[in-house]
């Protein structure tokens, strides 16, 4: 079987890389002209919260068509470029960044770790999609090129599976790196025996899709509850647009779970865009800002938002302090 986690040469890591020179290289996902630069996004407002030095968003896709697309891919959204991302970058405040393999390029790596050896490791981390059949040569390779998580998408089969969850955290668990899982909180609860099982650290996306007013009620919300206060996951505060019946702009069903977990292990949380918003439709995408904003809803503790925005991820994405 072809091994399609294959990385390919060693990338030799640039540790910095002048914002200025994006765009000029000849590396995919760097190029975009102006007029892609707001197609993303609803907005041009910068965030009304005060955003700290080293703010991170750790949580983010570039999307491009040179990049394979994998055969069972369902979500193939429009071209969104890395210098369209470093404009909302820019006026969102912030200086570090987690670039997220999507589920549209499978286990393919390559073309994701090519844009991290342009952006260098000082400032930036990947999470990379892995299947069983990655070799420890490659697991080291991407280490060295910044990446310190591997992502189970188990809201859109494919690339993964539940069953791989078990060997692949203890593999990567050795580098130091996380399991970042993203899957309906229905499943989250189903899969409860799994995850007690795990050793290593798990960082569940977008709320850990709790969703709605169940919040404490809710027998997800139990489930992480006990990985949070174990000291065992992280929940990334993003896309809350995703499971939110209320919607736009203050998600508030969504924003109540937020706020609850906040509030039980602030220590424990992380802040996503989740740009390009590649779920909602072209026509509604959501404001930038105004999802930052959300934060003054979900952490009003000024002290408590600078440690989800930059001490919290410096630990967990091994960002220097």
């Amino acid at each position: 079987m072809e091994n399609t986690n294959s990385v390919g040469r060693r990338a030799v890591v640039k540790t910095d890389t002048a914002p200025a020179a994006m765009g000029t290289t000849g590396c995919p996902g760097l190029a975009g002209d102006e007029s892609e630069v707001d197609l993303w996004t609803s907005g041009t407002n910068r965030p009304e919260i005060v955003v700290p030095p080293n703010a991170t968003d750790c949580h983010w896709h570039i999307f491009d068509t040179t990049f394979p697309i994998a055969s069972y891919a369902t979500l193939k959204p429009p071209p969104a470029s890395l210098k369209a991302y470093f404009a909302l970058r820019d006026r969102l405040g912030l200086s570090r960044g987690v670039l997220v393999q999507p589920s549209t390029y499978g286990t393919d790596n390559r073309a994701y770790l090519r844009v991290m050896n342009e952006i260098g490791t000082k400032n930036y981390r990947m999470i990379a999609v892995v299947n069983t059949s990655v070799t420890d040569s490659d697991l080291i390779n991407m280490n060295e090129c910044g990446v310190r998580g591997i992502r189970f998408n188990l809201a859109q089969a494919g690339a993964t599976s539940i069953e791989m969850l078990e060997p692949l955290s203890r593999r990567v668990s050795e580098l130091g790196w996380h399991c970042q899982i993203q899957m309906p909180g229905e499943k989250i609860a189903e899969a409860q025996d799994v995850f007690n099982r795990l050793g290593g650290t798990l960082v569940f996306d977008h709320v850990a899709r709790i969703g709605q007013m169940l919040g404490g009620n809710s027998a997800t919300y139990k489930v992480i509850r006990r990985l949070l206060d174990g000291g065992r996951a992280w929940v990334k505060l993003s896309a809350p647009y995703i499971d939110s019946k209320l919607g736009a702009p203050d998600y508030l069903d969504v924003g109540k779970v937020a706020s609850q977990l906040v509030r039980a292990a602030p220590e424990r949380m992380v802040w996503g865009s989740d740009w390009p918003h590649a779920t909602e439709p072209e026509n509604a995408k959501p404001n930038d800002a105004s999802i930052m904003d959300l934060l003054a809803m979900w952490a009003p503790d000024e002290k408590t938002r600078n440690r989800i925005l930059v001490d919290n991820p410096a630990q967990l994405y091994g960002f220097s302090s």
